[in-house]
């Protein structure tokens, strides 16, 4: 039975990967029994704070600006707008409200503070506040430990190798750098990948070998599989199959034992007994609401019924960590002034650019 180890090498995350399933799953729900409670599923609501109009092109997101996805853009919402969608999310059972902005990375001024406004009155609702608003300074990490926050997701989203075939425009060592970042701070980190983009096994064992080897590892890992929207360059990617879902939940929950695994994008095209197996497999957490970010989301009440088959109760607020305290307005730490310039690497994806050519037709045509 595994251990916590930082030295997992890809050879051996694709031993595991390639077990015999059931061998696979048994092991999976072993280590998951050891360190996490089996009949209790963490629920979070993912909010779009600030949807579309992102300057960057990764291959499978529907709020990159240089594609035509149809997606309404909105700019930030109110700090009482959010406060409304956590309570209606508390209501409904989740202890966790994820803001996500379609920002390349945080700049600071008004809009970073109003997002610091809403990290404060969303911890003040004894809710857990997690936020993903791309790469992130030292300064603006700990501003926003300040203010209550509790997570910051920022995906590595596949091997360092593949990754280079869905984004041109951030590189690899930004993303380490943010997590480094929110490391320095007591806010937890959330970390993890999307399957089916066209990546091979290697790159899904290289992802794996990657979150593994930070120290300390990742207290959660979102574990997606891709939705592919109309107008993106993953469009014509076909659904996973819930066999990898599972493979690459168990195989995660080994080589990860204390962290919590996320099963996260692209429910709605997995059955209630797919998604089963993936809870036995090791699976703590899920994202729930009719939309994660843009794309479609099973009903909570859909994962409400689920549970009480399956005889899971929603996970409370703050049961692996404490709530974090924000700090008086006038103890904050000041605003950085010198900005960080962040990378934006050269290559070229041809899938992308015919992306981005099908859309600039498609608004010229509108014209």
């Amino acid at each position: 039975m595994s251990e916590l180890r930082h030295d997992w090498t890809k050879e051996e995350i694709l031993e595991i990967y390639n077990r015999p399933l059931l061998d696979l799953v048994y092991e999976a729900a072993s280590i998951h029994r050891k360190y996490h409670n089996p009949n209790e599923v963490q629920v979070s609501t993912l909010l779009s704070i600030k949807t579309g109009g992102c300057p960057e092109d990764c291959g499978y997101c529907p709020q990159a600006a240089r594609y035509h996805t149809d997606i309404e853009t909105n700019d930030l919402m109110t700090v009482q707008q959010v406060k409304a969608q956590a309570l209606r999310a508390k209501s409904s059972g989740s202890s966790r409200v994820c803001m996500g902005a379609a920002w390349r990375n945080v700049e600071d001024g008004p809009e970073f503070d109003q997002v610091l406004d809403m990290v404060r009155t969303i911890n003040s609702l004894d809710m857990e506040v997690c936020c993903t608003l791309g790469m992130l300074t030292e300064n603006q990490a700990q501003r926003l430990a300040e203010a209550g926050l509790y997570a910051y997701n920022h995906n590595l989203d596949s091997s360092e190798e593949y990754y280079k075939e869905i984004i041109s425009t951030r590189g690899w060592e930004d993303r380490l750098e943010t997590l480094k970042n929110v490391r320095k701070t007591n806010v937890t980190v959330c970390s993890g990948g999307i399957i089916g983009m066209g990546e091979s096994i290697e790159d899904r064992a290289g992802m794996l070998v990657a979150l593994s080897s930070l120290s300390p590892q990742p207290e959660s890992v979102p574990i997606n599989a891709l939705v592919s929207v109309e107008g993106t360059p993953l469009e014509e990617q076909q659904v996973v199959p819930i066999w990898d879902m599972i493979r690459m939940v168990a195989t995660t929950r080994i080589v990860l034992p204390t962290t919590t695994v996320r099963l996260s994008a692209g429910r709605t095209e997995m059955s209630k007994e797919g998604q089963a197996f993936c809870f036995l497999a090791g699976a703590g957490s899920i994202f729930a609401g009719d939309k994660l970010l843009t794309t479609p989301n099973p009903d909570v009440n859909e994962d409400m019924e689920l549970f009480n088959i399956l005889g899971i109760n929603p996970m409370k607020p703050y049961a692996k960590g404490a709530k974090p305290q924000p700090l008086p307005m006038d103890e904050m730490t000041p605003e950085e002034g010198e900005k960080v310039k962040w990378s934006r690497p050269k290559h070229r994806i041809e899938k992308n650019v015919e992306a981005t050519k099908k859309a600039n037709q498609k608004r010229k045509e509108a014209i």
